[in-house]
């Protein structure tokens, strides 16, 4: 038996509260939502996290958070919402199977964005370098 919390509710061995559900993914209300409405969007198919998912699967989990985002702003009145994918235990990533949060917001709810770090030019163009050459192997 596969212990994956997402896996067991992707077969109905646990409840759940889906509000979405196709061939690739289901959506389904997080048990400890940062907000009301706060939503996972969960690849069918068992894959650690964003990087060792199949591009087809990545873009479907996209494309159904983003319009399943419109619908939870308009069923719980939020005023924006946040894409989040959390990939690697360093980033926030709980459960070792592919997912994105949608978390509505609201006006005043607390909820702090990223902090941000100065980086030097010299460091910012060194890395944009690097990125750039591994892109291009």
């Amino acid at each position: 038996m596969n212990n994956c919390i997402f896996c067991q509710i992707v077969k109905k061995e646990i409840p759940a509260d889906i509000v979405f559900e196709n061939n690739s993914v289901v959506a389904f209300l997080d048990v400890n939502p940062t907000n009301k409405g706060h939503t996972l969007v969960v690849s069918k198919r068992h894959f650690a996290d964003i990087c060792e998912t199949d591009d087809s699967i990545a873009s479907e989990i996209f494309v159904k958070a983003k319009n399943i985002a419109h619908m939870i702003v308009r069923a719980v009145h939020a005023d924006g919402f946040n894409l989040i994918v959390n990939n690697g235990s360093v980033a926030g990533q709980v459960v070792m199977h592919t997912h994105l949060h949608i978390v509505p917001r609201f006006r005043d709810d607390g909820l702090k964005q990223w902090p941000h770090k100065d980086i030097s030019k010299e460091e910012m163009q060194e890395i944009k370098n690097k990125i750039a050459s591994f892109l291009k192997e």
